[in-house]
């Protein structure tokens, strides 16, 4: 599952069950999490992928710190199913570009610019998981100590 998160809206995109091409799927408001944890269920999804927006220099803004609490938020939801930070620098100027050259009009693109975007992260980090063999992106941290760790301290 893609991600792209935006203060009025979170566009999400899912993958094909191989893993090879990404398309867009819905848009929902930020708040409602409940919405993405039950399209991560309807779709078992095994790994998510939030875009981490940054400047053209790398540098992270106030859209940055917003996408991170929104990662650490689904991850405490969502564990044991990793979420990873992916850059996604010029992703929503792609999004509205290529949905221009499609002729969509200006008004339209609102409402589907965030499910492009979302699609372009998921597709992005599928490409480079293809390309390296690695895993895209930073791996999110619910904060919690694995269950086996905890285990191992208890008995100790």
């Amino acid at each position: 599952m893609g991600i792209d998160v935006g203060s009025v809206r979170v566009g999400i995109a899912l993958s094909d069950p191989g893993g090879v091409l990404a398309h867009p799927v819905t848009t929902v408001p930020p708040e409602d999490m409940e919405a993405v944890t039950a399209l991560m269920a309807e779709h078992a999804v095994r790994t998510v992928y939030v875009g981490l927006p940054r400047t053209l220099r790398g540098d992270e803004g106030p859209a940055a710190g917003m996408a991170r609490g929104y990662a650490r938020d689904l991850a405490s939801r969502v564990a044991p199913v990793p979420v990873r930070l992916v850059d996604e620098r010029l992703t929503t100027v792609s999004a509205h570009r290529q949905l221009g050259a499609g002729g969509m009009r200006e008004r339209g693109r609102r409402s589907v610019v965030d499910q492009a975007a979302a699609v372009l992260i998921l597709q992005g980090a599928l490409d480079l998981e293809s390309s390296s063999g690695r895993p895209a992106g930073e791996l999110v941290s619910t904060g919690r100590k694995p269950r086996h760790a905890r285990r191992r301290k208890e008995h100790g």
